[in-house]
């Protein structure tokens, strides 16, 4: 489900771009399956969600699907892991914010391309509930 219904080619986009939305995506996600989980205080949802959300888990989760990737997520995952940042990461090694910026990236293409269905099985194998 798109909420902004306007034409984009996903593949015009810088990989920054991608990752840009990839992370609001990756974090409703997130969000959602945490709020489904249990009700719970706002605080206690936040500290959890954070836990996921992180880049070192963010790699983590990217060699979980990794070997299951198609040719062209495989491609977007590297365009993304491959961007210039522009900064170096505070809680994170370099090579961990580049592949969560990459798994961002990817998240951010399935959903530019309108492939939820795709991003919500690899979110369920990333989440052990496939």
């Amino acid at each position: 489900m798109r909420f902004v219904e306007k034409e984009v080619n996903p593949d015009s986009l810088s990989p920054l771009n991608l990752a840009f939305i990839g992370d609001c995506v990756y974090e409703m996600f997130v969000r959602e399956n945490i709020v489904l989980s249990a009700n719970r205080p706002v605080k206690d949802l936040h500290r959890e969600s954070v836990k996921f959300v992180c880049a070192k888990a963010q790699t983590e989760a990217y060699f979980k699907i990794k070997d299951l990737l198609t040719e062209k997520e495989e491609a977007v995952f590297k365009r993304g892991r491959n961007a210039k940042v522009g900064h170096n990461p505070k809680s994170a090694t370099q090579s961990e914010y580049h592949t969560a910026t990459g798994l961002e990236a990817l998240f951010g293409y399935l959903y530019l391309s309108g492939e939820e269905e795709r991003a919500r099985e690899l979110f369920n194998i990333i989440t052990n509930y496939e």
